[in-house]
């Protein structure tokens, strides 16, 4: 099969995901203009409740983007200045910056090697008497192992704020048969809608979720500089809104995300089927307590030069990403006292070994074979 026979493969197919509801989506950005209800229109309201319905949650509080909704929980849970927070070291920057600019002090934990999630048995040696709060990441598209975390959590009377960037509608099942959303396990979790999101819109956003009411309130108060009625400001906040533009367009595509999810999925057993036994590559775990969402396909490579084995599939037309090369602990602004190289040993590993393939709603079989014939052709 050649390269020449079909067009460019991406990493993310945001056109042509865009052109199968492009009357919709037109639709519903015309009406804003119509309207010129930018900032605040009611399709930012009607969206934050498609939201809470499609995630199981009472509220939805939305906002300018993912970092924001951490930054904007924390704040309304009255962290303050020196206070610990606890949070895998791998994992985007964003989940540790919010931490930073409060003043608070973020506390690494490595992760799990099967699941790229924070370990729960590493939780409770890294409690202090400072510990505030937990905030376990849902990365590449599956649960953290939440019931151990909630457990931990419980027990230390701390708060668990979940981060779900990548992995919005994923589900987890806990050992007495109870099924809950990603978002809605812990006091608060957020998410973000960057256009590459499994739920993405066409500039940056985010939303918070929440079931209880009080903070609920006190998180959208935050958002609109603390103020519940206009120009009255009763505590400290911020200037974090979801345009009215980008909740109009998160209306039509909320429609689709499980489709999205499903063809995700069909993509995901596709390599699963077609890449499996090869040697130097270990595909990615599924686990049985948590539906997968496959914001990202990473596989693991064993004993080859990643770096090579990635020039090698950009030579031959195929995209890969590298998820995240550079732990947090060894990043310039984030080194702490006596956690060098050696602290983490399975993050390190992994950030020397991850490589995401292409994974989008939009890819076609000849794609994902050329993708499997190219990988498999690979001289180890």
């Amino acid at each position: 099969m050649e390269m020449t026979k079909m067009k460019e493969i991406k990493m993310v197919d945001l056109q042509g995901q865009y052109l199968r509801i492009k009357n919709e989506i037109d639709a519903a950005i015309q009406e804003v203009l119509m309207s010129t209800a930018f900032i605040q229109g009611p399709q930012v309201k009607f969206f934050a409740e498609d939201l809470a319905k499609y995630n199981h949650s009472a509220y939805v509080v939305p906002c300018a983007n993912g970092t924001d909704a951490l930054q904007i929980a924390m704040m309304a849970l009255d962290l303050k200045k020196g206070d610990e927070v606890i949070l895998p070291v791998h994992t985007y920057v964003a989940t540790a910056e919010v931490i930073a600019l409060l003043g608070l002090t973020p506390v690494f934990i490595d992760v799990e090697e099967k699941t790229f999630n924070i370990d729960p048995n590493q939780i409770k040696s890294k409690i202090t008497s400072k510990t505030k709060a937990l905030v376990p990441v849902h990365l590449y598209g599956q649960c953290a192992d939440m019931e151990p975390i909630l457990k931990i959590a419980h027990e230390n009377n701390l708060y668990v704020i979940e981060d779900l960037a990548q992995a919005l509608g994923a589900d987890y099942a806990f050992s007495n048969g109870a099924i809950k959303r990603a978002g809605n396990m812990g006091i608060i979790g957020c998410t973000s809608f960057f256009p590459s999101k499994n739920l993405g819109c066409y500039g940056d956003g985010g939303a918070i979720f929440t079931n209880d009411p009080s903070l609920a309130e006190k998180m959208k108060m935050i958002s609109t500089h603390g103020q519940k009625v206009k120009y009255q400001h009763d505590i400290v906040g911020i200037n974090s809104r979801l345009d009215t533009l980008q909740a109009a367009i998160l209306l039509v595509k909320l429609k689709y995300l499980d489709e999205y999810t499903r063809r995700r999925n069909e993509v995901a057993d596709h390599y699963d089927k077609h890449l499996a036994g090869i040697s130097f590559i270990e595909l990615p775990f599924r686990a049985s307590n948590s539906t997968h969402v496959f914001h990202q396909y990473t596989i693991k490579t064993k004993g080859i030069d990643r770096d090579r084995f990635k020039k090698y599939l950009q030579d031959k037309g195929v995209p890969s990403m590298i998820y995240y090369h550079i732990p947090l602990h060894l990043q310039k602004a984030y080194r702490q006292n006596g956690f060098g190289e050696g602290s983490f040993p399975v993050t390190e590993k992994l950030s020397k070994t991850v490589l995401s393939l292409p994974m989008h709603t939009e890819m076609t079989e000849d794609e994902l074979s050329y993708i499997c014939q190219i990988i498999k052709g690979y001289n180890a």
